[in-house]
């Protein structure tokens, strides 16, 4: 199997090399030529990085890894290459300008793309680039689920064919990780714990209404992945809003930022109030 990985941050290249661990050549494609190094983990020699998006033509699947800001560019550069194989999207997050969550962008970008998947999970780039056990939700059409997994196969995999709550989940817990990382300064832990719970309640209240199944929230896409981001500093997330209550500069590209305006934007069109991530919004001055 040929994998094709657009974008080569620290999340895609670590999927670049899990895939190549569980036999895969891949193709990894930089905007830069460059890739991101793991501390003594060397990359593999079936792994190949290219600058040129047409080296993805001959891939048997697609993951796409860039950051959500970038997202609808990225695929809308790589079109002119794209052979009707599934893709994966490994992007968490919505657009800051639209809302629109990366499978909507997909859809208008790549619209030959028939069979598409979202992967959403508990996974720090630096663990799984090391081979720590780890697990994810691959939410998508059947076709997608399959060829993803195999791509994957060194990844404990949970299948689903609810796209849109796995984008739901890696969307909100990117906002509330961020809000819990300001309330660890800013709060005690009672408030924080309530804090927390009503903010996730809000995500799922908002996922429910645009159709998410609510197991899903329950699933590594949502509680998984809510547990790791949100309890600890190593998330960028959570270390950004410790940044923001402390006054100090945000490091780095944090999806959360962009997250808590998109799922504010979706939730007014929906007519649904959401008390707690609107006044964190405005605490937080974002």
């Amino acid at each position: 199997m040929i994998v094709g990985v657009v974008g080569a941050g620290a999340w895609g290249t670590a999927l670049a090399v899990t895939a190549a661990r569980g036999g895969a050549d891949v193709v990894l494609w930089s905007y830069d030529g460059g890739a991101k190094e793991f501390d003594g983990i060397a990359m593999p020699a079936c792994v190949r990085l290219t600058r040129d998006m047409a080296d993805l033509r001959g891939a048997d699947v697609w993951l796409v890894v860039t950051p959500a800001a970038y997202f609808r560019e990225t695929v809308r550069a790589a079109r002119d290459y794209y052979n009707g194989v599934p893709v994966i999207i490994c992007t968490k997050g919505a657009e800051y300008s639209t809302g629109c969550f990366m499978s909507e962008i997909l859809r208008t970008e790549l619209p030959a793309c028939n069979d598409f998947g979202v992967l959403s999970g508990p996974q720090f780039a630096a663990e799984v680039a090391a081979g720590v056990p780890t697990g994810s939700t691959l939410a998508g059409t059947p076709l997608a689920r399959r060829v993803g997994a195999a791509a994957l196969n060194k990844l404990y995999i949970s299948e689903s064919d609810d796209v849109i709550g796995a984008e739901m989940c890696g969307v909100g817990k990117n906002a509330v990780a961020l809000i819990c990382g300001y309330t660890s300064i800013k709060s005690g832990e009672n408030e924080r714990a309530m804090i927390f719970t009503r903010a996730w309640g809000e995500v799922v209240k908002i996922g429910m209404a645009l159709g998410a199944k609510e197991g899903t929230f329950l699933d590594l896409c949502g509680i998984g992945d809510l547990f790791l981001s949100a309890t600890s500093a190593t998330s960028r997330n959570f270390a950004a809003g410790m940044a923001i209550a402390e006054g100090r500069p945000i490091q780095g590209t944090v999806e959360g930022i962009f997250a808590l305006s998109g799922i504010l934007s979706r939730a007014e069109s929906l007519g649904i109030g959401t008390p707690v991530l609107s006044e964190m919004r405005r605490t937080l001055k974002l």
